[in-house]
């Protein structure tokens, strides 16, 4: 299941990657940065709502969707998740009403509303995505990722291009995850007609749910308590050019970890629940390895090329300052993905989500603590040094408390082998000249990737190398 997820979900990520950089290129050339700043504090505000009052539904759909499915129980499930979802809607008039109320800039007002208007049709999408992912259906959920990536950026554009500031990615967001919502509402509908709504079941995804809802408002606050004491402490143009280092980094590793993710949390889910331990061991290991021989050169990599790749990403008025973002957030976006994509499911796979609460309280509140201090003090640089810091004691936490809920292997081999050759590689990159450009980027980028590639396949890091050539000797041995 692992495999079949990897390899459906790639066009996927290699869309979102392309879109990513290119919502880089377009963002900050068509608005100022202080427009961009207004984006970045409404996606804020639309994450914190959305994670805070839909997310725990969403956690219930994905974990329990195989065993009850297995069971005969699948319509009962999705009745229950669903009309949950209708009774949640209910808070969106409150926020939106809150928002208009709020004494904010125009065009930041019209960016909050915007994305509290988007979270409707995104939760719902996000919905009949988590059971698609769960069911196996790797088609289903990649379409909806790919209608979502594609239609956000082009309505986002339309709209920044006459003149909507900072609102406009947000109309992209919201449309396009509207597009998504009236494709999947007949099919989703049907598997909700074929069974009940069940109060008990309510108060068991609650329980389940709501402290990964929790801990992720802990992560959202984590990952965005930085730009809003930014605009407090300095302006919202410095908002603005934190947020597209932050992006350039940052969205290019979240391409990785969540493909990795999607194929990955539902493979995990699927061996436990149809294998047991011994085979959750296995698959863990297996993901870990391709994790790490994925994402460690790549955020590497990443703060080696920040300075010709932030030149050709990034509008001139941002591109000096998302240079020198671009690598502290690399090295926190490797930490932060190792710990959510990997780590975190401990907590799920075991069902002590409390315990995931704890773990991400932990950096939460020293983010904000050390944010506080060094951000009046040292400006933008403080606010990096507590990413990094605040990631790096978040990913112990998990760590230690997850082993309280279920214990993870570690690929010890594959993390030595890993960090050994992204070493040589940093060394061979680190001797290419500062051509600027993308004559620098280019050829640090090729001699990386060759360094590393050549070092990995000798030595077969993660078993990738014997796994390929398995895969290729059973390909040709298929009849015509």
């Amino acid at each position: 299941m692992f495999w079949r997820g990897v390899v459906g979900y790639l066009p996927v990520n290699i869309i979102q990657g392309l879109v990513g950089l290119a919502t880089i290129v377009t963002f900050t050339r068509l608005l100022s940065p202080g427009q961009f700043g207004d984006y970045a504090l409404g996606f804020s505000a639309m994450s914190l709502l959305h994670t805070a009052i839909f997310t725990w539904n969403e956690a219930a759909m994905a974990r329990f969707w195989v065993g009850e499915a297995d069971k005969g129980r699948g319509g009962d499930h999705s009745a229950t998740i669903y009309r949950t979802w209708l009774a949640l809607l209910v808070v969106l008039p409150v926020a939106l009403a809150i928002a208009l109320l709020l004494p904010l800039s125009p065009g930041l007002k019209l960016a909050v509303v915007c994305g509290v208007l988007a979270v409707l049709p995104r939760t719902f999408a996000k919905l009949a995505q988590e059971r698609r992912r769960a069911a196996g259906e790797v088609a289903g959920a990649a379409s909806i990722d790919m209608i979502q990536t594609l239609g956000a950026f082009g309505v986002g554009a339309i709209f920044a291009w006459q003149g909507f500031g900072g609102a406009a990615p947000l109309i992209g967001f919201g449309v396009a995850a509207a597009v998504c919502m009236a494709w999947t509402l007949p099919s989703e509908l049907r598997h909700s007609r074929q069974g009940r709504f069940e109060s008990p079941r309510v108060r068991t995804y609650l329980g389940y749910g709501l402290p990964v809802a929790m801990s992720l408002i802990l992560a959202l606050v984590l990952s965005t308590t930085d730009r809003f004491l930014l605009a407090a402490f300095l302006d919202e143009a410095s908002v603005g050019l934190y947020h597209a280092g932050y992006s350039l980094a940052n969205r290019t590793l979240d391409v990785l970890f969540i493909w990795l993710g999607a194929a990955g949390g539902p493979a995990l889910i699927a061996a436990l629940e149809r294998g047991g331990p011994g085979e959750l061991g296995r698959a863990a290991r297996e993901q870990a390895s391709l994790m790490l021989l994925l994402c460690v050169p790549a955020a590497v990599g990443l703060a080696l090329v920040a300075a010709p790749l932030a030149q050709l990403m990034v509008g001139p008025e941002l591109a000096e300052g998302a240079a020198h973002v671009t690598p502290w957030i690399a090295l926190s976006g490797l930490l932060a993905g190792l710990t959510t994509y990997y780590f975190h499911q401990a907590f799920t796979l075991g069902q002590r989500t409390q315990l995931l609460l704890g773990a991400m309280a932990i950096p939460a509140i020293v983010n904000l603590v050390l944010n506080l201090i060094l951000i009046p003090r040292f400006g933008l640089d403080g606010a990096l040094w507590a990413t990094l810091a605040s990631y790096a004691l978040g990913l112990a936490a998990s760590m230690a408390l997850g082993a309280r809920s279920l214990v993870l292997p570690i690929p010890w081999l594959a993390l030595v082998q890993t960090l050994g050759a992204t070493a040589v590689m940093a060394l061979a990159v680190s001797r290419v000249p500062a051509l600027g450009g993308w004559a620098e980027l280019l050829l640090k980028a090729g001699l990386g990737g060759l360094v590393f590639g050549a070092i990995t396949f000798v030595l077969d890091t993660g078993a990738l190398r014997s796994r390929g050539l398995t895969l290729l000797r059973d390909l040709r041995a298929r009849p015509a």
